[in-house]
């Protein structure tokens, strides 16, 4: 990873910042982003301490909102003209209905939206960077709870029978039909795109969903999960690994390739998808 460039989203705790420390200890130069300026500052700190690598920046954005999205790919553009492997991974699960500055549901703004209009507004520094040094990678983490999930695009304003769970699950799907249908358009280049399942991870996670919810989760993580550690695996191997250059629009889980749920293959739902992504935001 001597020499490339990883730009990292949700990258301030958990398997993102787990992800940014091992990467840096491979050589590679990345970028973090964060909400909160102070913690990434820290973070980054941290980071370079425990890399032993100076080779760090940061960027600080709340990614729910459309115009902070666009601000940071700005300065992104600004500073780089090269970038390596876009790891898409900042989400959040939100236990009341809640709208973004830009008017939408909070878990579709940041957990989708945000990884539509980055990726394409950096869509061109990745394909001149795989047009100059043969490849780049993008990596949209997801998660196991799109199986049971459906798409609405007509409600996403709309708080009436607003479900967390539903929500999370949607938004997560989501990553997987965004991933599947950039596959398609970027099938002429040697831009690769996949999503990733990271399994149930030990983190702050889901900790914001009240009382019982997050003991229930919390429960959950410790009985079931796995350290951020383990967790990052996966997103470290598709963002360096030689043995997945080439490969894209799959669905990762351990290091092996897995078959997403049936709903998420769906070419039409895919394309409205990418479509309502682009109408909102005036993007793609």
């Amino acid at each position: 990873m001597k020499g490339k460039r990883v730009l990292i989203t949700g990258a301030t705790n958990g398997i993102g910042k787990q992800a940014a420390l091992e990467l840096m200890k491979m050589g590679a130069d990345v970028v973090i982003v964060g909400r909160d300026a102070i913690k990434t500052r820290t973070v980054s700190s941290d980071l370079k301490a425990l890399s032993g690598s100076s080779k760090i920046d940061m960027l600080v954005a709340d990614l729910s909102s459309m115009d902070e999205t666009r601000r940071i790919a700005d300065k992104f553009r600004s500073k780089y003209d090269r970038l390596d492997v876009l790891l898409n991974n900042a989400g959040a699960v939100f236990s009341q209905f809640q709208t973004s500055v830009d008017g939408y549901e909070m878990t579709f703004a940041l957990n989708h939206l945000s990884y539509y209009l980055l990726t394409n507004l950096l869509l061109d520094i990745l394909m001149r960077t795989a047009k100059e040094q043969g490849e780049a990678r993008i990596i949209n983490v997801s998660s196991s709870a799109h199986r049971n999930a459906t798409l609405r695009l007509d409600n996403l304003r709309d708080e009436s029978g607003y479900s967390f769970m539903n929500s999370y699950g949607a938004s997560k799907l989501m990553n997987v039909q965004f991933t599947y249908e950039l596959e398609r358009r970027l099938e002429d280049s040697t831009v690769t795109v996949n999503a990733v399942h990271p399994g149930l991870v030990a983190t702050g996670f889901g900790h914001n969903t009240g009382r019982v919810w997050s003991g229930l989760i919390k429960l959950a993580q410790k009985v079931f999960a796995i350290s951020p550690q383990k967790g990052a695996e996966t997103l470290v191997y598709l963002a360096s690994s030689a043995d997945v250059e080439g490969i894209s629009g799959k669905y990762w889980n351990e290091n092996q390739q897995k078959r997403s749920s049936d709903h998420s293959y769906d070419r039409e739902q895919q394309k409205r998808l990418w479509d309502y992504s682009a109408q909102v935001t005036g993007v793609g």
